[in-house]
């Protein structure tokens, strides 16, 4: 094999290499992953019962979002989405005022999921509460 022959093949194969490396990460952004879809979930089981002291709540992964199960000072169980509807920034709850609040604009919501207050343009999704022996399941309202 010649010198110039190598140089060729490296060149090419370099250049190839390159190609390669700019439009893998554009073909997988493009085109959805098979387990894309996986993420979505109906029911998960949040917390243990007992787990929750009244007055405070708890973040659970509910799919690939996050959720908020609280226990309110009456001791009912409300769950709630745990992605804020402005920014996507994951709400906190407030014991004092017994509201959900959003840290990254102060957006607020109550326990029923309603904006109180903020840039929020949507309420969050509310979710159904199940005691099942000793877990707590929250499941996807029909």
């Amino acid at each position: 094999m010649k010198r110039r022959n190598f140089v060729d093949i490296f060149l090419g194969g370099s250049l190839l290499a390159t190609i390669a490396a700019f439009l893998y990460p554009v073909v997988r952004y493009v085109l959805p992953s098979r387990s894309a879809g996986g993420g979505v979930q109906n029911s998960v089981t949040a917390a243990k019962a007992g787990e929750l002291p009244p007055n405070t709540a708890k973040v659970f992964k509910f799919g690939s979002a996050p959720g908020v199960l609280v226990n309110t000072a009456e001791g009912k169980l409300v769950a709630l989405s745990g992605t804020c509807t402005h920014l996507t920034c994951t709400v906190r709850f407030d014991a004092e005022t017994e509201t959900l609040f959003c840290p990254c604009h102060n957006g607020r919501f109550d326990l029923g999921g309603n904006v109180l207050s903020g840039p929020p343009p949507r309420p969050l999704e509310t979710y159904a509460v199940e005691v099942s022996g000793a877990d707590i399941i929250v499941s996807r309202k029909s």
